[in-house]
């Protein structure tokens, strides 16, 4: 067993509170002393009580799905030997009400683009194989009900 841990720290300040009027600006702090300025999405809550250039929520679970599939298939990708220079995915979350009516991020769409180096290199269909394999081994993909989508070319 492993145990992650993350300190959300919000305070109040001069802000009345009770007329809902408040910032949503808070701080997440990590066990390496990385300080994240985060708020609530301007999408959930409209400005000036969210802070845009703050991460959300929202944006932290798709990069956090993100981040852990292409973890897993540089892994891999390096287990068959072959030269990745470069992996970027421009990732993005669907927000919309599940099969329960709830509001919930359904869908997730992952779209990495790589490059690779050398005279060998993966084609389409195992490069479509490592993707799924880094896919099905992804703790944050097992642990979410938004559907994955991995848009490879």
């Amino acid at each position: 067993m492993h145990q992650y841990q993350a300190n959300i720290a919000w305070e109040r300040g001069q802000q009345v509170f009770t007329d809902n009027q408040y910032s949503r600006a808070h701080q997440w702090e990590f066990d390496g002393g990385l300080r994240v300025p985060a708020s609530s999405s301007p999408l959930s809550v409209p400005l000036p009580m969210s802070e845009p250039a703050n991460i959300d929520p929202e944006e932290a679970l798709v990069a956090a799905l993100a981040s852990c599939h292409m973890l897993f298939y540089l892994s891999f990708v390096a287990q068959r030997g072959y030269v990745l220079d470069r992996y970027q995915d421009l990732a993005v979350g669907i927000m919309d009400n599940n099969a329960q009516g709830k509001l919930a991020i359904t869908r997730i769409h992952l779209r990495p683009r790589e490059s690779y180096t050398g005279a060998r290199q993966p084609d389409l269909q195992e490069r479509k194989e490592l993707h799924h394999r880094a896919h099905e081994q992804c703790y944050i993909a097992n642990s979410i009900h938004a559907e994955v989508i991995i848009e490879i070319e």
